[in-house]
């Protein structure tokens, strides 16, 4: 049964402007993972925006709690590409007290605008 749903988009040019004025907000955002493609370069900013979307997403369909950490919701790629949802601490209790025991993502960025859908499922 589905316990949520999350969509949010995010403008990749106001991202990347905001990204380059504050540049330690990306270590709030994002773990180190996140922040570096699978060949270890620096992710781009569509690639950042969507994931930032995908947090957003998440915490929505979640009932949108105080309290959550970003880095505690995690974009990770499945050996197929296919990119999940990792969830620990202040993202994982608040979803065990809901009782999601799946999560779908999809992310996407064309346009200038990235977005994100998350679906969480008991």
């Amino acid at each position: 049964m589905i316990v949520g749903i999350g969509v949010d988009v995010a403008d990749v040019a106001r991202f990347e402007r905001t990204l380059a004025r504050t540049p330690a907000m990306a270590e709030r955002l994002f773990t180190p993972a996140e922040r570096v493609d699978g060949e270890g370069r620096p992710r781009s900013a569509a690639s950042l925006a969507a994931r930032f979307a995908a947090k957003e997403a998440a915490a929505k369909a979640l009932g949108a709690p105080a309290g959550l950490r970003w880095t505690d919701a995690e974009v990770v790629s499945e050996p197929s590409g296919r990119p999940a949802l990792r969830v620990t601490g202040t993202v994982q209790a608040h979803a065990e007290r809901l009782g999601v025991r799946t999560w779908h993502l999809s992310l996407s960025h064309d346009g200038g605008i990235a977005t994100a859908m998350v679906i969480a499922e008991d």
